[in-house]
């Protein structure tokens, strides 16, 4: 259309003869389009080809990352050492999976979790000595800009670099620096993913399937199961296990949200949100994976949600050396209960019960 849009204004008698060699001379739109399919039949096909193209690079680069990690060597330690648990201890596949999971948290996660609980409260300790250092600072500042006729914008700047040097001394006096509060994802993401991985490999006999361990393990696997699930490399068909999973997953987000002690700001809302919808939506991923990942997904969780019940404890933070906090919950469990029976109805039916009497 460019084309012939700049023949017509060079040339503007040849306008209806170049409007009749594509539609005809009819000004029709529909009858452009229709000329212009038959003019180019090959046109969605090319078009049609090249998305065929950009899909099968897409596939081969996710088919290259899964092979690269299901071949690398975290993957294949870890691999390793579910089998040799499993030697060792002599449990039947289910239980070597719960145990395994169990042990390697925690190896891993519970140490970095009682460490980034020390660091948070530490950083909260350290706000309650900001408000003093304020106070001095503006002090300060109010006298140096009548000494040295400094302008408001001078006086700002170095203020506000001195609160910060003053911050940045405390946060080294206390060893707590912030990205610290993030530690356990930084070695519970690695570990879960690297297990993942290496039971995926264990059900289908990756990465080198001719191996007699490798087909004694699958056959293992295939009547290592317990209950409604025998054969661990099968999904569970009666999603159970991927329920339980998103159920728990579920109470570890409200027990969290019931346990602040602040409004949550719009960020926190989202992230919870975010957080619930990924539970839920994990329960039919959950449902299309072989039962032995499931399991494993499931025991994870499960572990997680002890974890977090232990350490907020009053007694078991002191026992362990986390420092004591102004926004401590003193009975923390107590407050998850009238959480939990608010959640369910049960506390409005109490009260209405209690007033009626």
């Amino acid at each position: 259309m460019n084309i012939l849009f700049r023949h017509t204004i060079s040339n503007p008698f040849a306008r209806y003869s170049a409007l009749s060699s594509h539609i005809n001379v009819s000004r029709n739109f529909s009858c452009l389009t229709i000329e212009r399919r038959k003019n180019f039949p090959n046109e969605n096909i090319h078009h049609h080809v090249h998305i065929s193209r950009r899909n099968a690079s897409f596939d081969s680069v996710v088919v290259k990352f899964w092979t690269t990690l299901s071949n690398s060597t975290p993957v294949a330690y870890m691999q390793e050492g579910l089998v040799q648990i499993h030697d060792f201890t002599g449990l039947p596949w289910w239980a070597s999976i719960i145990f395994s999971t169990f042990l390697f948290r925690t190896v891993v996660t519970l140490p970095l979790a009682v460490y980034q609980n020390k660091i948070t409260s530490r950083l909260e300790n350290l706000t309650l000595e900001m408000p003093a250092i304020v106070e001095e600072l503006k002090k300060e500042t109010a006298f140096a800009m009548k000494k040295y006729n400094w302008t408001q914008q001078q006086a700002r700047q170095i203020y506000n670099r001195s609160l910060k040097k003053q911050w940045n001394n405390l946060i080294v006096r206390d060893n707590c620096h912030p990205a610290k509060t993030l530690i356990v994802l930084w070695g519970q993401i690695p570990l879960w993913i690297f297990q993942s991985v290496a039971i995926r490999n264990l059900v289908y006999m990756l990465p080198d399937p001719n191996l007699l361990q490798t087909k004694l393990i699958f056959t293992e696997l295939t009547i290592g199961g317990f209950g409604w699930i025998p054969n661990l490399t099968e999904v569970d068909s009666s999603y159970i296990l991927p329920i339980v999973l998103g159920l728990v997953n579920l109470s570890i987000i409200q027990m969290q949200s019931a346990l602040r002690t602040r409004p949550p700001t719009r960020l926190q809302r989202y992230v919870t949100n975010a957080f619930r919808v990924l539970s839920v939506g994990m329960i039919p991923i959950a449902s299309s994976v072989p039962s032995a990942l499931c399991l494993y997904w499931v025991s994870s969780s499960v572990y997680g949600l002890i974890q977090n019940l232990i350490l907020i404890s009053p007694r078991v933070k002191r026992l362990i050396g986390i420092p004591l906090t102004k926004s401590e919950i003193q009975n923390p469990y107590e407050r998850l209960t009238e959480s939990f029976k608010k959640q369910i109805g049960l506390s409005d039916s109490n009260s209405k019960s209690g007033s009626a009497s």
